[in-house]
């Protein structure tokens, strides 16, 4: 799972075309909607992107804060305006593919977008077979317990107490590791009912998840008590082959840590700077 586990590759026109249509065409293909000629002056991926007008991202807008819809059924979240963003400074639109997860990087394969922004963990497995952009989420495991308890102050203390986790996460280990007796729970939401109602000592969880929860609801009552030194961390993807937008995407990404465009954007949502 992406949360702690997440251009389409240029080919020849017949490729292309038997991916994209019926149209089998051995002259030429299409990729994100504009002509490539099967020739050795074929476009570039970000040349390509250019021409089309439009930067294709594959995401899922079933995942709150970085890919959702907000009331009025608009999709936002952090990584669609990161991606909006991206796109405005290489000079296209940001069109949206939403995908659900597991269908997502089958989505990528088939060229169906561009790019995936979509909280994508850089991991050695997916390095193998995709490229991405240089990471801008970094998201650590922290230690949460409630507003009053005075007791746990660090991982180590956990020795003996309650812990509400998903068994199949690996935030179950660190507990467990730490001697905490591990309490069953389905996600994050119900470890924090269980936290305030006193049924647990404490959960560990998605940094990112709780910075979310303290924007949403300032006055919860819990609080972070540790987090891990070492994070998870989160890029654009992309097939490989497309070094030309990978560099593109970098350079707005860098433009915008620069101007304080990212920050804007990440307090946004998080009330914080989440690049560190």
């Amino acid at each position: 799972m992406k949360k702690w586990a997440l251009a389409p590759l240029l080919l020849l026109g017949i490729v292309l075309t038997a991916c994209g249509s019926n149209n089998n065409n051995a002259a030429e293909g299409t990729i994100g909607g504009a002509d490539v000629a099967a020739s050795p002056a074929a476009r570039n991926s970000l040349e390509t992107v250019k021409a089309s007008g439009r930067l294709r991202v594959g995401t899922e807008g079933t995942y709150s804060p970085f890919t959702y819809h907000d009331a009025d059924g608009t999709l936002t979240g952090f990584d669609v305006d990161i991606a909006r963003e991206i796109a405005k400074r290489i000079g296209v639109e940001a069109e949206f593919v939403e995908t659900q997860w597991d269908g997502i990087f089958a989505g990528m394969d088939a060229g169906r977008f561009d790019a995936i922004f979509n909280e994508v963990s850089i991991t050695d497995e997916r390095k193998v077979k995709y490229d991405f952009s240089e990471p801008y989420v970094v998201s650590k495991a922290v230690l949460i317990v409630g507003e009053g308890n005075g007791d746990i102050k660090s991982f180590a203390d956990l020795k003996g107490k309650k812990a509400g986790q998903s068994l199949t996460s690996n935030l179950s280990d660190i507990a467990r590791e730490n001697g905490a007796e591990i309490v069953a729970i389905e996600g994050f939401n119900q470890a924090i009912d269980l936290l305030v109602s006193g049924r647990i000592d404490a959960t560990v969880n998605d940094g990112l998840s709780f910075l979310d929860l303290k924007k949403q609801k300032p006055d919860v009552q819990i609080k972070q008590v540790d987090e891990m030194a070492e994070g998870s961390r989160s890029a654009a993807v992309f097939l490989k082959g497309n070094e030309e937008l990978v560099q593109a995407v970098d350079g707005a990404l860098a433009a915008m840590k620069e101007d304080g465009t990212y920050l804007a954007i990440s307090e946004k949502y998080f009330g914080a700077d989440v690049s560190k």
